[in-house]
């Protein structure tokens, strides 16, 4: 509202209430002022967000050079298998966790390890699948002993280019034929499951990890310290007295090298499994992101310390990663060792137990839960893994068809004779122009039948169909010229296909020595001559 001219004009003007007016101003000043004001604290307001954002940007940016990348897979070609999406579009995700032993920097000399070891190329100590189910209800860590003598594919260094033949050895030497790419590609090779991502850590890393979220629970029952004995030299020098007890910086990193105070690489792997289950456990109950410290300080330690395969090498994605791995629940997750048994050509090393193993791997593949603690899914897999059916373009008479003897194991010779059987039972059946491979034996845990082109995809169903092999074994596959039976470790006898029973949830082999994530009870036993 205006004022009249007597109003302005009056004597109160210049008075007591005139000064009034110069503190507070007229009705018509007001609204200025308060615009003025109003303007000014936005803009203020304006640079701090800015600036903020800058030095948030700049941040970010920080946190992403921190991120060493590199090569998903250092091999040409992998058969491992894709698991098909459920009704909802999702698929699960693997990640293969590395350890490396590198001596190479001068805190990881100072961590572990002797100077000799400088410069050698790293061993994977510490080799892990993290399975994340295509429903993000529950999640599965699979270890592999260091020491498991396994069929290494030829692999190139991404950096120098150096191509490393096919070999077999014990699978920790794999980070030096390529790098963790060949890790990940001597998995998908040994157990048909298609890895998303590979993350390495090294020793340095393991201590500012567990540093940053502020220890790590682990539990024994005796007094413990990993020392040399006369008959034993080395030790990973952990000394804890018994009970729960939360270890940091170095003891982290002994606790997770320890191996002979706990009697052997099993029981290693499974030290190992409890620190990760305690580790998430314990990031589960933290809520860092009230925390700006404890969050920047899980930044700075993570991007740090891991190197990622280039696909998931952003901060971004791997806060992503980190999300979804959260929102498990911990007593669907579980931790296992693979079935192993001796290595009958070296007593020190170990081969996969045929049976048991591959019943872990067919379990990945089909993304069955490891634990019984879930609700049937909602969501199943799309129809059927099963490819459409197609009809032949040929007559059984007519059509070639190779037979490829691939029963030889890690721990058993091939069966004698096995394509020629196979080819016979082919010849009864129809397929009278069947032969069999003599080019040599191979090793497949299961049985395939393969064919190079799209044109003979009905051909080589039909040839399954008349063996009893399931569909879902049909693969085309550039490495034929024709439609191939490969008689693999799971068809060692007999003239019929053995039928196979699916696993269900939490079906596993009794010697994965597994534990649930929830399990806040289990502690290790320490080897007597390591207690004081």
């Amino acid at each position: 509202m205006s004022l009249g001219p007597q109003d302005r004009k009056s004597p109160e003007g210049s008075g007591r209430h005139g000064g009034g007016r110069r503190r507070g101003g007229s009705t018509t000043e007001r609204p200025r002022r308060r615009r003025r004001a109003l303007r000014w604290s936005a803009t203020v307001l304006a640079v701090v967000i800015l600036g903020t954002a800058g030095a948030g940007y700049l941040y970010y940016q920080h946190l992403n050079a921190n991120i060493r990348k590199g090569q998903r897979s250092s091999a040409d070609d992998s058969k491992a298998y894709k698991t098909p999406a459920n009704a909802a579009g999702q698929t699960p995700m693997n990640i293969l966790l590395i350890g490396s032993d590198s001596r190479n920097t001068p805190e990881d000399l100072k961590l572990g390890g002797h100077r000799q070891s400088v410069g050698a190329p790293p061993l994977a100590d510490v080799q892990m699948l993290i399975h994340l189910s295509a429903d993000r209800k529950s999640a599965a860590m699979v270890s592999i002993p260091r020491d498991t003598r396994v069929h290494i594919p030829e692999c190139k260094d991404p950096k120098t280019g150096k191509r490393y033949p096919e070999t077999n050895d014990i699978i920790n030497v794999t980070l030096a034929r390529g790098g963790a790419g060949c890790t990940l590609a001597t998995w998908e090779n040994l157990t048909g499951v298609y890895i998303d991502h590979w993350m390495m850590i090294d020793f340095a890393g393991v201590v500012n990890m567990a540093d940053a979220i502020g220890g790590v629970e682990v539990c024994v029952k005796q007094n413990v310290w990993d020392h040399p004995t006369p008959a034993q030299p080395g030790g990973s020098g952990l000394k804890l007295k018994a009970g729960t007890r939360k270890i940091y910086h170095e003891q982290a990193l002994q606790w997770l090298r320890t191996r002979h105070a706990w009697g052997s690489d099993l029981m290693r792997a499974r030290a190992q499994h409890m620190y990760l289950n305690s580790m998430v456990r314990t990031l589960k109950h933290q809520n860092v992101f009230t925390d700006s410290g404890r969050l920047m300080d899980l930044a700075e330690a993570a991007t740090k310390s891991l190197q990622v395969s280039e696909e998931i090498g952003s901060v971004k994605k791997l806060y992503d990663l980190a999300m979804e791995l959260k929102s498990v629940p911990t007593n669907r997750i579980t931790s296992m060792t693979m079935p192993h048994i001796e290595d009958p050509q070296n007593s020190e090393h170990v081969v996969p137990d045929p049976a048991n193993a591959e019943k872990v791997w067919e379990m990945l593949r089909d993304d069955v839960p490891f634990d019984k603690n879930g609700k049937p899914s909602a969501t199943k897999q799309i129809a059927s893994k099963t490819p459409a059916a197609k009809s032949p373009s040929t007559d059984p008479g007519r059509l070639g068809v190779l037979v490829r003897n691939a029963t030889q194991t890690s721990t058993e010779a091939a069966v004698g004779g096995r394509a020629n059987d196979i080819s016979q039972v082919l010849a009864q059946k129809g397929y009278t122009r069947a032969t069999a491979d003599t080019s040599g034996t191979l090793s497949e845990e299961s049985t395939l039948v393969q064919y190079p082109s799209a044109d003979l995809q009905g051909d080589a169903q039909a040839v399954a169909k008349a063996l009893g092999i399931p569909m879902s074994s049909v693969k085309q596959s550039t490495d034929v010229s024709g439609v191939t039976v490969v008689v693999g470790t799971d068809w060692r006898t007999g003239a019929g296909y053995p039928k196979q029973t699916k696993p269900k949830a939490g079906d596993m082999p009794g010697n994965t020595d597994s534990i649930n994530g929830a399990d806040t009870s289990t502690c290790m036993d320490v080897y007597k001559p390591y207690q004081w």
